[in-house]
């Protein structure tokens, strides 16, 4: 068997995740009501409403998306280890790497299908109340958004092939997203507020905000997606909405955001492979 029909064959399980189409449902539900409240008060002066409505997406989905990720894929190997189903599978013709990807293909395409949903009634709300869509920034911010999400599928893979139980998968998936989201997200008790505090205050180093923002995108995809974002809009709008791009160091560019993201992609399906090759299923 092979990765395509691994993930044929668990691609009709994980469908019937009700959960996981319930995050979904919900991103979509709490985007349309911004794109609601901006048709009904109005937007930024000179600009375009659907910009503001995409920046509310990216923030919105920066949110809900690691959630519907990680919901997704987190038992994907963890739950059949318990199980002791993957013992079955793995009699059949197939080998190890081939199902950590057949697994993550499968978990890969019912995220895409809830987040294209989403975008496609963000498009059809743009065009029917905003009488625009701006092509190029929302194709765009779809496929930054899209890559985001596949960075946290391949996170959770690999913290299900690293982990023998569903409490210990489901452990990890937590601590994950409260580290490197909900901790990134919230400016009172964030990550880089603490590092600046640390350094600075505590320290006394004078380190800049572009060096701690670069740490912070390093142990964080909700950071460097955020960061990759800025590719995205229009300089003007970034300007009025408090960012300046031109000013910030080559390494936290949204260049960098988007090299990341793709690292965060790669390096935790690679980690998941190594760590379920050398697992002890027996």
């Amino acid at each position: 068997m092979s990765a395509i029909g691994v993930m044929r064959k668990d691609i009709l399980d994980v469908r019937r995740a009700k959960i996981v189409w319930f995050v979904g449902l919900l991103f979509t539900l709490v985007t349309v009501l911004f794109f609601y409240q901006i048709n009904e008060f109005g937007g930024i002066d000179g600009f375009a409403d659907v910009l503001l409505g995409l920046w509310n997406l990216v923030f919105v989905g920066a949110l809900f998306i690691p959630a519907i990720a990680l919901v997704a894929a987190y038992l994907s190997i963890a739950g059949e280890r318990e199980s002791g189903s993957i013992k079955f599978l793995l009699s059949t013709p197939i080998n190890r790497r081939d199902l950590v990807l057949g697994k993550f293909l499968s978990r890969v395409t019912v995220v895409t299908a809830s987040l294209l949903f989403a975008f496609v009634v963000a498009a059809v709300l743009s065009l029917v109340w905003f009488s625009d869509l701006m092509i190029g920034t929302f194709v765009a911010i779809a496929a930054l958004t899209l890559l985001y999400a596949l960075a946290y599928v391949a996170v959770a893979i690999a913290i299900s092939a690293s982990t023998a139980t569903r409490s210990r998968a489901m452990g990890g998936a937590l601590a994950f997203y409260f580290l490197t989201n909900l901790l990134i997200l919230f400016n009172g008790l964030s990550i880089d507020a603490a590092l600046d505090y640390l350094l600075n205050d505590l320290l006394d180093l004078g380190i800049g905000q572009d060096p701690i923002n670069f740490v912070t995108m390093l142990i964080s995809p909700t950071q460097s997606y955020l960061t990759s974002t800025t590719l995205a809009f229009p300089e003007d709008f970034l300007v009025n909405q408090g960012l300046n791009p031109d000013a910030a160091a080559w390494y936290v560019q949204g260049e960098m955001g988007l090299a990341l993201l793709l690292a965060w992609l790669v390096v935790p399906l690679l980690i998941g492979v190594v760590r379920f090759e050398r697992a002890n299923i027996g």
